[in-house]
């Protein structure tokens, strides 16, 4: 079945070859990753929206440039409960399409991209891979770089 992506356009600003790409980039890191049979959403907003959502869920007033909510994180006490056919819910990843841009700016590159950058770190997340120390840190951006570099997305 593979892994299907809805995608939510808030901005009106993210032209239909992008979010092939996104779904084609998706796909691509999914099975690196040896992901089956998932669902996700990517939501593409304004830098007032993500500065809201980071200040509501991460306690910091000020936009950034993706956000992840996992869904498969456990909770202390929680039960993992895979079952059958089920179809793994992985998350959402919601991503600001100006900050998209400023920072393809101001890295030099395409805002395919950074669009993908963004998505791919996005999706890394929601499969639990996080960079709080120096050692995940590497684990993360090692495995960002491969897939981009695989996929044909290079800086």
């Amino acid at each position: 079945m593979g892994i299907i992506v809805d995608f939510f356009d808030e901005t009106n600003e993210v032209e239909e070859k992008h979010i092939n790409m996104l779904q084609e980039l998706i796909a691509f890191a999914a099975k690196s990753e040896k992901v089956e049979d998932a669902e996700m959403s990517v939501t593409f907003v304004t830098n007032e929206r993500i500065q809201e959502l980071n200040y509501e869920y991460r306690g910091k007033n000020q936009p950034t440039d993706v956000i992840s909510f996992a869904m498969e994180e456990m909770g202390e006490g929680e039960l993992e409960v895979m079952g059958g056919e089920e179809m793994r819910m992985l998350g959402d990843i919601v991503i600001s399409v100006p900050r998209t841009k400023e920072q393809a700016e101001d890295y030099g590159h395409s805002f395919e991209r950074e669009l993908g950058f963004l998505t791919v770190h996005g999706l890394l997340h929601l499969l639990g891979y996080d960079h709080m120390t120096e050692e995940e840190e590497k684990v993360m951006f090692d495995k960002q770089k491969k897939i981009l570099h695989a996929y044909g997305l290079k800086r």
